[in-house]
């Protein structure tokens, strides 16, 4: 079966690529390797997968040397026409969309980025997934779409129309876009809403990454909103496994979708929306203190107030993804944090 994954370079994209080459998919990968965080990191995930710095060009596909049934290109969402060939050319069964301009507070800054990115180029994505008939179209979504909803936990039947930044609306646009494509086309599609994912080859802007470099750099962390967070920290091989059950089970329409009273997870076309966490919201205090037990170091703390465009508690409900597909999240925080602290000593040979 062949898959195109998108986002290769980054950090979930470089956990499924290695997952489903390993399940003896045909994978191709692609990645526009943005500098939106440092280039390096992206480089050596893909020179992890095999994938060799000085044979990328744009474009141009390159063979791993760890699998051989996985090859990248580097690669703009926005390039309709090289999207457009390369979907000719490979007739992908499936596509795992996950590349997009994440960060909710670079949302605020630059934000037409947001819409090249996150709307052109999952239209483009999306477009020539069913235009070329593809069997399964599974994307990244976002908790960020709950925005001033405060019932918890999150559930995908609530309401989304809130979204309190940039980055949290080209999200709900995915989904709307999906569906219309779903409808229009009868291509199945499913969105998995990420919450908060960490672990080894992690984003350098994600709260681990950043509190980790300052205590062991002796330098403060910020604690946002006082410390009163809550966040749905799930550790990477929880959603990996969670997205590799949902692409191999395609989205079917729901014989039960009744308009008058429409379900926003289902619909009477081949679309489903999952929540994908850990079901376990944990305080981000105690977050801090599973990190300070790994690396055996006290945390400097300032405290600040709540940044634009954050929410200050997230908590999925995964009923859904458990009921459809058994999904079991089992990595306890302290198993997850040390293991991303071994990760990151060996990386940055601290």
């Amino acid at each position: 079966m062949k898959i195109l994954i998108t986002g290769t370079a980054g950090f979930i994209g470089f956990h499924a690529a290695e997952k489903f080459a390993k399940e003896g998919f045909q994978v191709t990968g692609i990645d526009n390797i943005n500098d939106y965080y440092d280039i390096n990191l992206k480089y050596a995930r893909l020179s992890e997968s095999g994938i060799e710095k000085n044979k990328i060009q744009y474009g141009k596909p390159v063979k791993s040397t760890k699998f051989e049934n996985y090859k990248f290109l580097k690669l703009q969402l926005e390039d309709k026409e090289k999207i457009s060939e390369l979907f000719e050319t490979e007739k992908f069964d499936y596509v795992c969309h996950l590349a997009a301009q994440a960060g909710v507070r670079y949302s605020i800054e630059n934000p037409h980025i947001y819409v090249q990115s996150n709307i052109n180029g999952f239209l483009n994505i999306i477009n020539e997934a069913a235009h070329n008939k593809t069997k399964h179209f599974v994307y990244a979504g976002s908790s960020s779409v709950y925005g001033l909803n405060t019932e918890m936990p999150f559930s995908v039947s609530h309401n989304v129309d809130h979204p309190v930044s940039l980055y949290a609306a080209t999200k709900k646009s995915n989904e709307l876009t999906a569906h219309a494509y779903s409808h229009l086309f009868g291509i199945p599609v499913t969105g998995l809403r990420f919450f908060t994912v960490y672990g080894p080859w992690g984003r350098p802007d994600m709260a681990l990454f950043l509190f980790t470099q300052a205590i062991l750099s002796d330098k403060p962390i910020k604690i946002f909103n006082y410390g009163n967070m809550m966040r749905d920290f799930t550790y990477i091989d929880d959603i990996i496994e969670g997205i590799f059950r949902v692409v191999n089970k395609p989205a079917k329409p729901d014989n039960n979708f009744n308009p008058a009273k429409p379900n926003p997870a289902s619909s009477s076309a081949p679309y489903k929306i999952y929540n994908i966490g850990n079901g376990k919201p944990v305080k981000l205090t105690d977050f801090i203190k599973a990190i300070e037990k790994a690396v055996n170091k006290k945390a400097k703390k300032i405290h600040a107030p709540l940044q634009p465009g954050d929410v200050t508690k997230t908590f999925a409900d995964v009923s859904g993804l458990a009921k459809d597909f058994g999904y079991k999240p089992d990595t306890p925080i302290e198993k997850g944090v040390n293991k991303f602290i071994k990760w990151y000593r060996e990386y940055y040979k601290i």
